[in-house]
């Protein structure tokens, strides 16, 4: 837990034949923020996208396999109007058959098993239809590419009242759908001689700016 600490200094005075030398001196500053209000992020179906038993035979030998689509409802509610972006987590990183995507874990600690990415459809803040932008640094903002949503990215929302100068607007409410798109690699590219767990996994994070 972090402990509040507003300053430490630390000063040393040298007096040598009667020549008094400057004190000098060292700052550590703490500094933050405690927003007054809380977002709590939610997902429909807790989050779980399942794809069931596949057959290794129904998959592509030389090619990916798509699997269908799934759609998701992904909420934030907060207490008041909050300034704030979401950023993702890949749990399975360095996994991933995509540079884009999401890893869905490895065969043999070796194999990539394939990837899935995720799209902000139809965003809705505080009732109006809102713009996805993303930002890798919090400062610069930009329309989310193709509403491809990477992981380390902040995803946020505006209303495109900035016009160029995208940036995210305070919001109590957003409303919008995840759609998640899996892609198992070329049969051939894998050991499926035994059975293989599809195991992607990624964190929504709240961030406050």
């Amino acid at each position: 837990m972090k402990k509040p600490l507003a300053a430490l200094t630390a000063a040393v005075a040298l007096v040598c034949s009667g020549m008094t030398f400057a004190a000098s001196t060292v700052e550590l500053a703490v500094v933050g923020v405690i927003t007054p209000s809380a977002c709590t992020p939610t997902l429909s179906g807790n989050g779980l996208v399942d794809h069931g038993k596949l057959s290794a035979k129904d998959l592509n030998l030389t090619t990916a396999t798509n699997l269908p689509t799934a759609r998701l409802q992904f909420n934030v509610d907060c207490e008041a109007q909050t300034l704030f972006a979401l950023r993702t987590t890949d749990n399975r990183a360095g996994s991933s058959t995509s540079s884009y995507g999401y890893g869905l874990g490895l065969i043999n600690n070796l194999q990539k098993i394939g990837t899935f990415w995720i799209s902000l459809r139809s965003p809705v803040a505080d009732n109006v239809a809102a713009e996805p932008i993303e930002s890798l640094d919090g400062v610069s903002w930009r329309p989310i590419d193709d509403v491809m949503w990477q992981s380390q990215y902040l995803a946020a929302f505006g209303d495109g009242s900035t016009g160029q100068n995208r940036k995210p607007i305070p919001l109590k409410n957003v409303i919008v759908d995840l759609l998640v798109d899996t892609q198992i690699a070329a049969a051939n590219s894998l050991d499926l001689s035994n059975e293989v767990l599809i195991d992607g996994s990624t964190t929504i994070e709240v961030k406050y700016l």
